[in-house]
C-alpha cells in the first residue's frame, strides 16, 4: 500500500515533459488530484499497478500522462507505419468509456507527436483500419473489436510494451475475461501493467493475480466507498408510480441535465416517452440504438440541449460531464457495485452533486445489499408535494372510476353508478328495432311447410374415379 505522498502543488514537480504541460495548461489543470499524485510516480518508476478509485477522480490523467512521458522518446514524423507501432494499449469496457479516453489522450499528447487511435464496435471497420495502417502508438480499445482488428490483421501487437486496463471490474461484469486472456496472450511477456477499477472484488483481485507482476496498490478512498460530496437520498415509492415521481422530481426542483438510470431497454423507452409528454426534453441511450446515435444522444446532453438522459448501465461508464448535479436511480441495480458507478457520474473533480433513488417493497433486497457494500445507511426521505395514488398513468383503473364505486353506505348499489350513467347517454341514440324479438323469413316458413331443409345443401357429383357413379342394374 501507498502512503499519502507529501501534498504536490503543481504538475511539474512529477519531471513532466514542457509539451505535456503545455497540454494540460491548455486543459485548465493546475493542481493533480490525489490520485494522480499517488500513481503518476508509480507509473514513471515501470512498475505495475492495481488501483482503485471512484469514478471522476481524475483517474485517467492518472495513468494517461505517465504513459505519453514514457513514450516520448520514441515520437517521431515518419510517415512510415513501421516507425509507430502499437506500445501502449488501452482497454476499456463501453464504447463510451473509450471514446472519453480517446479525447483525453489526445488533448494531453497534442504537441507531442505521438499517435492515438481508438476502436470499438457499432461502426463501420473501414475508417478504423485506415487509422491503425498508418500506425499509432498509443490504442484505445474495447476488447471485442480489437480482437475484430487482430483477426482481419490489421493491428500488430507485438512491440505493445504498457498494458492498461480501465474500469476492470466492468470488463468482468460484461464477460469479457476470454476476451481480456485471448489479448494478454498476444503481447510481450516483458511490459509494464496497469489496472484500475472503482471496487475490489474477489474476482478483481484474482485477475490481477494472474498477470500483474509484484503490482503497488493505490486507493485514495476506502474500497467501494462512494464520494462524500455526492448526497445520497432514497424514496420509497410504488413501482407502478415511479415514473410519474422521475417527472415529479425534474419538474419540482426544476433540475437541468438529469442523468436517469433503468435497468431495461424498454423502461428506458417507456419513461423517456412519458418525460417527453410532461413537457421534459428527454432522450434515451441503450444497447438497442445504434453508435451513432448514442454518440449523438451523448453531445446533446453535454450541450444542453437534453434535460434528462435515461440509459441502462450501458452509459454508467462513458459519460464524463464535469459539472452534472444530480443521477436518479429509477431502478435500483441489480448489483450493489453499478450504483457506485452509477451515482460515481455527479459529484466529480471536487464538485457536489445529488444521487436519488427510487425503490419499491420489492426492491429492499437490493436496498439493503448497497448499504452493505458501501457500509453505510442511506437516508429515507418522503418526496414532497408528490401523492403517487393520485397519479392519472399509474392508475388507470381508478381513473375510470373517478365519479364513485356505485356503492351506497349501506353497501348497496346507488343508480348513480357512473357505469349505468354511461348507459342513459346512449339510450338517445338507440334503434328500437333492435329490440324486436326474432321472426323468422316468410320464405323459410313455406319450406319448412314443404319439409324441406333450407340448410341441407345438394349432393355433389362424385368423379367415377372416385366411385360416385352408381352400378348399373
Amino acid at each position: 500500500m501507498v502512503d499519502n505522498p507529501a501534498s504536490v502543488p503543481c504538475f511539474e514537480d512529477f519531471g513532466l515533459a514542457e509539451k505535456i504541460l503545455r497540454a494540460l495548461n491548455d486543459q485548465g489543470y493546475t493542481s493533480p488530484t490525489p490520485i494522480q499524485q499517488k500513481a503518476i510516480p508509480v507509473v514513471l518508476q515501470g512498475r505495475d499497478v492495481m488501483g482503485a478509485a471512484q469514478t471522476g477522480t481524475g483517474k485517467t490523467a492518472g495513468f494517461s500522462l505517465p504513459v505519453i512521458q514514457a513514450l516520448l522518446p520514441m515520437a517521431n514524423a515518419s510517415m512510415s507505419p513501421a516507425r509507430h507501432p502499437v506500445r501502449a494499449l488501452i482497454l476499456t469496457p463501453t464504447r463510451e468509456l473509450a471514446d472519453q479516453v480517446a479525447d483525453n489522450v489526445r488533448n494531453y499528447a497534442r504537441y507531442t507527436g505521438l499517435r492515438s487511435a481508438v476502436v470499438f464496435g457499432g461502426v463501420d471497420m473501414a475508417v478504423q483500419t485506415t487509422a491503425l495502417r498508418a500506425g499509432v502508438e498509443i490504442l484505445i480499445a474495447t476488447p471485442g473489436r480489437l480482437l475484430d482488428h487482430v483477426q482481419q490483421k490489421t493491428v500488430n501487437l507485438s512491440q505493445t510494451s504498457i498494458l492498461i486496463l480501465d474500469e476492470a471490474d466492468r470488463m468482468l461484469d460484461m464477460g469479457f475475461l476470454p476476451d481480456l486472456q485471448r489479448i494478454i496472450n498476444l503481447l510481450p511477456q516483458k511490459r509494464q501493467n496497469l489496472m484500475f477499477s472503482a471496487t475490489f472484488s474477489p474476482e478483481i483481485k484474482k485477475l490481477a493475480a494472474s498477470f500483474l507482476s509484484n503490482p503497488v496498490t493505490i486507493e485514495v478512498a476506502r474500497s467501494n466507498a462512494t464520494a462524500d460530496n455526492v448526497s445520497q437520498t432514497v424514496y420509497q415509492v410504488d413501482e407502478a408510480d415511479k415514473s410519474e415521481a422521475v417527472a415529479h422530481l425534474i419538474q419540482s426542483q426544476s433540475l437541468k441535465q438529469v442523468l436517469v438510470f433503468t435497468n431495461t431497454r424498454v423502461g428506458a423507452s417507456r419513461l423517456t416517452r412519458l418525460l417527453e409528454k410532461k413537457g421534459i426534453r428527454s432522450t434515451a441511450i441503450h444497447g438497442d440504438k445504434t453508435q451513432p446515435e448514442r454518440m449523438a444522444a451523448l453531445e446533446a446532453f453535454k450541450k444542453g440541449e437534453i434535460d434528462a438522459l435515461v440509459a441502462t448501465d450501458v452509459a454508467a461508464r462513458g459519460l464524463d460531464i464535469v459539472e452534472l448535479p444530480c443521477v436518479i436511480n429509477y431502478d435500483l441495480p441489480f448489483t450493489a457495485e453499478d450504483y457506485v458507478h452509477r451515482i460515481g457520474r455527479t459529484g466529480r473533480a471536487g464538485a457536489s452533486g445529488d444521487a436519488i433513488s427510487l425503490y419499491s417493497p420489492k426492491d429492499e433486497r437490493f436496498l439493503a445489499d448497497i448499504e452493505k457494500l458501501i457500509k453505510r445507511k442511506l437516508p429515507r426521505a418522503t418526496l414532497a408535494g408528490f401523492d403517487g395514488k393520485k397519479s392519472s398513468s399509474a392508475r388507470p383503473v381508478e381513473r375510470r372510476r373517478e365519479g364513485g364505486s356505485g356503492l351506497t353506505a349501506s353497501g348497496k348499489r346507488s343508480d348513480r353508478s357512473p357505469y349505468k350513467s354511461v348507459v342513459l347517454e346512449r339510450k338517445g341514440k338507440h334503434d328500437p328495432w333492435f329490440d324486436k324479438p326474432y321472426e323468422p323469413s316468410l320464405s323459410s316458413v313455406v319450406e319448412a311447410k314443404e319439409g324441406k331443409n333450407p340448410t341441407k345443401q345438394p349432393k355433389k357429383k362424385v368423379a367415377a374415379l372416385l366411385g360416385g357413379v352408381p352400378k348399373k342394374k
